[in-house]
């Protein structure tokens, strides 16, 4: 029996997989990416307007002290109910969700805290907050 002589092939590695994979991620990233210029390169001609009013930011809270001798005290003035009603009517109509916060003396009459209730209640104000202070403050 005479012996095959078979010539030896010669080990390749096959692409096809790796080739696969690399179109795969490029078609990837290709989908991926964004190829529109951003909306501010346009060469556009805004419109104008002659009553604009610049964005202004949210005003501050109005916080009203009262006093056990049931005076009111708003940025540090004393003032009238006359005073602080027309104060928070005007704060009201330039901003309509305005924010009053009521801090009133816990040895003070509650009548006074119910007027300035009423005075937000009549100005419709209704963004209204009650101040307190925990016992673990008072005792520090």
């Amino acid at each position: 029996m005479p012996l095959k002589n078979e010539s030896a092939e010669e080990p390749s590695i096959n692409l096809t997989p790796m080739v696969d994979v690399v179109m795969l991620l490029i078609i990837f990233f290709l989908v991926g990416t964004q190829f529109n210029k951003p909306e501010r390169q346009y060469e556009i001609n805004l419109p104008t307007v002659s009553d604009a009013q610049p964005l202004t930011s949210l005003p501050d809270e109005i916080v009203v002290n009262v006093s056990k001798a049931g005076e009111f005290e708003v940025n540090g003035q004393t003032i009238t109910v006359d005073e602080l009603e027309s104060t928070f009517r005007d704060a009201q109509q330039r901003y309509e969700d305005q924010v009053v916060i009521i801090r009133g003396d816990g040895e003070g009459a509650y009548q006074n805290v119910m007027t300035v209730l009423n005075l937000c209640h009549r100005t419709r104000i209704v963004n209204v907050q009650l101040a307190n202070r925990l016992e673990s403050q008072e005792s520090g």
